[in-house]
């Protein structure tokens, strides 16, 4: 009996220790959803729309390093002119207008001056006078060779024939200058100086009206300048100068033309340094195809630089912006892509520049980045 009673009292206590052990035993997890599986993240796409995607594996490369700087746009001064009066007179015939584009060797207007007039009659008097001289030297030196004339008569001759040759090319000259280069012009000219363009450009400055009295003097009277080329002044600072040199190719954006570069080249840089600014002075040229550059136009210049720093680039159509910041598609396998955010270079000229968010051997959508984008909005709509 005491034995029963034992056994019942083992098997008691049993049972109390093992409630007492399930009584701690951990719950069992909640159920919240699969796990997060990275390989399976991004936006998946089917074959059709692969078929419209080319990626490309970004690899570092030796590109060189930018410098932008702030210029202002201003003439070519060597495809500036800038016409003087070469006679005093009054101004007629006046076509040229601000603003007109004029051929080389159109006729702008004309000067009509007494002085031109009184030099045309000295050019043919000092042909009448050459023409007495030649025929009294030749007088003259037959006389001598036949005893009959002095030698000082003979030396007298020859001073008065030299004498008027010059006055004739002296004169001859001064009608050169004032457009008149042969003898037809000459007997048809009728007093007025004829003002031309010496180059193709733009009227872009006039100082003068119809019927306007001038001076020969240094003030121009119709400045014409070709504006297919033009320049943009800009300062480097002295600590930038090795990096800079002629012929260093350049990117100028205005605010004027926002999202267009105009490409063009260093073509002079100063050979002393501003005391007050610790600058040099250079000379972008830049082709300004409808002249749309105007001169003191503000402009920022990306000077490409003499030295090369080894980084990642990638093409334009690769990136796009959204609040602010940079994207690029990568391909993370299996026909799937995640958006990756960018840091771009300042200066990233035609390849920008990665300076985060890439690294090499990384497979990026180079073209059809617009086409995921739009996919992941409508999906995410």
């Amino acid at each position: 009996m005491r034995a029963l009673k034992r056994t019942a009292l083992s098997f008691l206590a049993a049972s109390a220790m093992a409630c007492a052990s399930c009584s701690q035993a951990s719950p069992p997890p909640r159920d919240e959803g699969p796990a997060p599986n990275s390989g399976r993240s991004g936006l998946l796409v089917d074959a059709r729309m692969l078929e419209s995607i080319k990626v490309a594996a970004v690899q570092p490369r030796d590109v060189p390093t930018k410098l932008t700087i702030a210029g202002k746009v201003q003439f070519d001064e060597d495809r500036v002119s800038r016409l003087l009066a070469p006679v005093a007179g009054q101004v007629v015939d006046l076509h040229a207008k601000l603003g007109d584009v004029v051929r080389k060797g159109q006729r702008l207007c004309a000067i009509s001056s007494r002085e031109a007039t009184a030099a045309i009659g000295e050019h043919v008097e000092s042909h009448k006078d050459l023409d007495l001289a030649e025929k009294n030297m030749a007088m003259t030196e037959d006389l001598f060779a036949h005893e009959a004339a002095s030698r000082m008569a003979l030396q007298q001759a020859e001073n008065d024939l030299a004498k008027s040759r010059s006055r004739v090319a002296r004169n001859d000259e001064a009608l050169r200058l004032l457009g008149l280069r042969d003898e037809a012009e000459m007997a048809a000219f009728t007093g007025r100086v004829p003002i031309i363009s010496p180059i193709a450009g733009t009227v872009i400055d006039r100082k003068v009206t119809d019927g306007q009295f001038v001076q020969s003097d240094s003030t121009p009277i119709v400045t014409i300048a070709d504006l297919s080329i033009v320049w943009i002044v800009a300062d480097v600072f002295e600590r930038d100068l090795r990096a800079v040199k002629t012929g260093g190719s350049a990117a100028v954006t205005t605010a004027a033309y926002p999202g267009e570069t105009f490409l063009g080249s260093v073509s002079y840089i100063s050979d002393s340094i501003d005391p007050a600014t610790r600058a040099a002075k250079i000379r972008v040229a830049v082709p300004n195809p409808g002249g749309r550059l105007k001169p003191e136009m503000f402009a920022n210049v990306a000077l490409d630089l003499a030295e090369t720093v080894r980084a990642i680039t990638v093409p334009p159509r690769s990136i796009f912006i959204e609040n602010g910041r940079s994207f690029v598609y990568v391909e993370v396998g299996g026909g799937r892509f995640e958006r990756r955010g960018v840091e771009l270079a300042a200066a990233a000229g035609a390849d920008p520049r990665v300076v985060s968010g890439l690294q090499p051997g990384d497979r990026i959508v180079v073209d059809g980045a617009l086409l995921l984008r739009q996919e992941e909005e409508k999906r995410a709509g």
